[in-house]
C-alpha cells in the first residue's frame, strides 16, 4: 500500500540523508550520487508527493504502467522518467518519446530499434547497458562477453546517447554480498573506457545502496524506502 503524501516526503528526506552519509563515508561528494525514485506500482499522487519535495527523476519498470502515469503527470514541469525494466523491441515506440533514459538496454537489436524510434520522434534518448554480472539465468541483462559489441552499436546509432552501465545483483539478505557485483560493474566500466566514456553506474537499491555508493554508484534506484512496500 502506498504511503501517504506526508510519509513519502519524510521517507524521501531520510533516503537523501542516507545517501549523503554513505557518500561521505566513502570519501565522495554526495552531489555525485543521483537518486532515482522507483515509482512502479505506486500511483500518480505518490509521485506528486515526491515531486513536491524536489524529486525530479522517477523510474518505471513496465511500459503499460509508465504511459498512463506519464500522461496523468504531464503538468509537472521538469519531471524526468527513466525506464528500468526489461524492454521489448516492440515497445520502443511507446517509451522513446517519454523517457530521459532507458537503463535496461541489453542487446544490439534493442539499441538500434530504440535509436530508430527516438530519432523518428526527434529526440535523443540516453541509454545504460544492463549487464548480468552474476550470470543469473532468470535475470535480464547482457552477458559480459556481449558488452563490447553492444557498446559499439550504441556509439554508432543515431537517436541514442550512451551514458553508462547498470546492474541488478542477486538477491541476498546481507547487503554486503552485493558489493562484489558492484565492484565487477565498476571494473567493466574501467575496462571499456572509464568514466570519461561511461560516466554513469546505476546500481544499488533500498537494501544495498550504501554498498553501491561505496563501490562508485552514480545512480541509486530506490523505491520501497520512499513509497513503501508494493
Amino acid at each position: 500500500m502506498t504511503a501517504t503524501a506526508e510519509a513519502v516526503r519524510s521517507a524521501l528526506d531520510a533516503v537523501r540523508a542516507r545517501i549523503d552519509a554513505a557518500a561521505r563515508r566513502a570519501g565522495r561528494d554526495p552531489a555525485t550520487v543521483a537518486l532515482l525514485a522507483v515509482s512502479k506500482t505506486h500511483g500518480p499522487e505518490a509521485v506528486r508527493a515526491a515531486y513536491a519535495r524536489g524529486q525530479r527523476d522517477f523510474g518505471e519498470n513496465y511500459v503499460q504502467e509508465l504511459v498512463p502515469k506519464a500522461a496523468a503527470l504531464a503538468d509537472l514541469t521538469g519531471l524526468r522518467w527513466h525506464f528500468i525494466g526489461h524492454l521489448q523491441t516492440n515497445k520502443c515506440r511507446d517509451v522513446a518519446g517519454l523517457v530521459a533514459t532507458v537503463q535496461s538496454v541489453d542487446s544490439e537489436r534493442l539499441v538500434r530499434e530504440l535509436g530508430r524510434r527516438a530519432a523518428a520522434a526527434g529526440r535523443t534518448v540516453g541509454i545504460l547497458i544492463q549487464v548480468n554480472v552474476a550470470r543469473e539465468a532468470q535475470k535480464s541483462g547482457c552477458e559480459v562477453e556481449a558488452l563490447p559489441a553492444i557498446l559499439a552499436a550504441a556509439r554508432e546509432t543515431p537517436g541514442v546517447a550512451l551514458r553508462g552501465l547498470m546492474t541488478v545483483p542477486p538477491a541476498a539478505d546481507d547487503a554486503g554480498e552485493s558489493r562484489r557485483w558492484f565492484d565487477a560493474l565498476r571494473a567493466l566500466r574501467d575496462e571499456h573506457g572509464g568514466a570519461a566514456l561511461l560516466p554513469e553506474l546505476s546500481m544499488g537499491m533500498t537494501h544495498d545502496m550504501d554498498e553501491a555508493i561505496a563501490a562508485g554508484a552514480t545512480v541509486v534506484r530506490v523505491g520501497t524506502a520512499i513509497f513503501g512496500a508494493r
